[in-house]
C-alpha cells in the first residue's frame, strides 16, 4: 500500500504546501516511501526526496491511498482522480467565491468557476474528506458531499518563526514612539484591504497621527484592486499606509515584530494563519465576524461585527492605550495558541490519518464548540463601541472608479477564446498552461 498526496503546485512558503509537508512527516510512520506530487514544485525543492511532478501515466493500485489537497483547479488532477483506481481522500482547504473577483482579476474569476465545477465532478470519487475548519466542513456540506468530513486544523510549523528577523526593517521603523497596524496575507479582493485602510485612516487622522499601517503581501495579478487602493488612500488623505509587496520571510517576521495591532477585515476565509501568526508575536488581533475568523480565533482577540472606521478606531486605541485590556486579549490569545500548537494539531492529524492508514475510513469527531465568552474588558469596550455615533464621513469605497485599461480588455477577449479552448480540450490547455508558467518565466 503506497500513500501519496497531491497538491496543484508545491510553492515555498505557501499554506497549503505548508499543510501537505507537515502532513507527510505524519504520514512517513505509515509508509516510509510516501511522496507529494504536484503538477509543479519550486525550485527550493526540487531534489527533495519527498516530493515529485505529478506523472498522470504512474500506477495506482485499488489499495494505495490518494490524499487530494483542493485549493484551485486543476482538469489535470480532476482527470487523474476520476481515471485511477485507489482509495481516494480530500483535504478541503475551501474555495474563494467568483464574485470577489468579479470586474477586478477575470482570469481568478473564471478559475474559481472551473474550481467549483471540479468540486462538483469530484463528489463521488472520495471516500470522506478533512476539512481545515467548520466554516469548510459546511461549505462541502452545502455542495452536496454527504460522506464522512473530518475538521483537521492547518498544522502551523511554528518553530519556523523563532528564526531572527530583518534587522534592516527593524533598525529603520523600531522604537520611535509610533502606532504600528499590520494586516498580513495576499493582496487581493476577498482580504478586503480596503476596509483596513479606512479604519487606519480614521485612526491616523482623527486619534494618532504618529500611526503606520503596514499592509503585508503580494498583489502580482490583482493589478486593477491594487491601483483602486492606492486611489482609495489619495482619496482618503490618508499617510503612512506602507505596501511592503512580496517581502522574504525575515521580512514578515519583523513586521510582526514591530506590530501594535493586527487589523483584519477579510469577508472570506477558509482558515487564516495570519491570525495565528499575530498570536505567536503577542499582537492582539481585531478581526471582523466572517468566514472561519471567528472558529480560527476561538473567544481570542476582539471580534467586531461592523466595519465602521470610527467604531473600530476607538477598539484599537482602547487596546493601544489600555494596558489591563490588552493584556486580558493577549492571554487569551496565547490560551487559543495551546489548541493550535504543531504537538497538539500534529496528535489530532496522526488520529485522523490512523484511521484512513489502518482501516481505510475517517473517524469523524463533533467539532467542538467555539467559546463565546470574550472576556470582560473586551465585552465592555465592545458595549462602549456601539454608542460611538460621529458625524464624520470618509469616501467610500463603492465610489472610486475602476481603471481598467486596454489590457483589462484583451485579457477577457482572450478569456472568451480560452473558455472555448478549454472545453474543447480542458487537459491539453492545463499542460500549455503548466509548461509556460514554470518552465518559460
Amino acid at each position: 500500500m503506497r500513500i501519496i498526496q497531491i497538491v496543484r503546485g508545491l510553492a515555498y512558503g505557501d499554506a497549503v504546501g505548508n499543510d501537505a509537508l507537515a502532513l507527510h512527516h505524519i504520514l512517513k510512520k505509515y509508509d516510509p516511501e510516501t511522496r507529494i506530487y504536484a503538477l509543479a514544485v519550486d525550485k527550493r525543492y526540487e531534489g527533495s526526496d519527498f516530493c515529485a511532478l505529478l506523472d498522470t501515466s504512474m500506477d495506482i493500485s485499488p489499495c494505495d491511498i490518494i490524499l487530494y489537497h483542493m485549493a484551485t483547479c486543476s482538469a489535470i488532477i480532476r482527470d487523474f482522480l476520476l481515471n485511477v483506481p485507489g482509495r481516494k481522500f480530500m483535504v478541503y482547504h475551501n474555495l474563494t467565491p467568483p464574485l470577489y473577483f468579479r470586474g477586478y482579476n477575470p482570469v481568478a474569476e473564471v478559475a474559481m468557476y472551473e474550481a467549483y465545477a471540479d468540486l462538483e465532478a469530484l463528489r463521488q470519487v472520495f471516500e470522506g474528506c478533512i476539512a481545515d475548519s467548520e466554516f469548510n466542513r459546511r461549505d462541502l456540506l452545502r455542495l452536496g458531499y454527504d460522506m464522512p468530513i473530518a475538521v483537521l486544523p492547518i498544522i502551523v510549523p511554528f518553530d519556523d518563526y523563532a528564526k531572527p528577523p530583518s534587522m534592516k526593517i527593524l533598525q529603520q521603523y523600531q522604537s520611535d514612539g509610533w502606532t504600528n497596524f499590520i494586516f498580513v496575507g495576499r493582496v487581493v479582493m476577498n482580504k478586503c484591504q480596503e476596509d483596513v485602510i479606512r479604519a487606519f485612516a480614521y485612526y491616523n487622522k482623527y486619534i494618532n497621527p504618529c500611526s503606520r499601517l503596514f499592509v503585508v503581501g503580494n498583489p502580482a495579478g490583482q493589478e486593477i484592486y491594487f491601483k483602486k487602493l492606492q486611489r482609495y488612500i489619495e482619496y482618503l488623505q490618508a499617510d503612512n499606509v506602507i505596501f511592503t509587496g512580496h517581502v522574504p520571510f525575515d521580512d514578515i517576521l519583523a513586521y510582526y515584530k514591530l506590530a501594535d495591532v493586527f487589523l483584519c477585515m477579510s469577508e472570506h476565509e477558509g482558515f487564516c494563519v495570519p491570525l495565528l501568526e499575530a498570536m505567536y508575536f503577542d499582537v492582539p488581533i481585531v478581526a471582523y465576524d466572517a468566514g472561519a475568523i471567528k472558529e480560527t480565533l476561538r473567544g481570542a482577540g476582539v471580534l467586531s461585527h461592523v466595519k465602521d472606521p470610527e467604531k473600530l478606531a476607538f477598539i484599537i486605541d482602547r487596546l493601544v492605550t489600555d494596558s489591563g485590556l490588552r493584556e486580558e486579549v493577549l492571554s487569551r490569545q496565547r490560551q487559543c495558541l495551546q489548541y493550535f500548537s504543531y504537538g497538539n494539531v500534529s496528535a489530532m492529524a496522526d488520529g485522523c490519518l490512523k484511521g484512513i492508514m489502518e482501516q481505510c475510513r475517517l473517524s469523524v469527531d463533533s467539532p467542538e464548540t467555539v467559546d463565546e465568552d470574550v472576556g470582560e474588558k473586551v465585552a465592555e469596550v465592545l458595549r462602549a463601541s456601539q454608542k460611538v455615533n460621529s458625524s464624520i464621513e470618509l469616501p467610500a469605497w463603492e465610489d472610486i472608479p475602476h481603471e481598467y485599461g486596454a489590457r483589462y480588455w484583451c485579457i477577457r477577449m482572450l478569456l472568451c477564446w480560452y473558455r472555448l479552448a478549454h472545453i474543447i480540450a480542458p487537459v491539453s490547455i492545463e499542460r500549455l498552461k503548466v509548461w509556460l508558467r514554470y518552465k518559460l518565466l
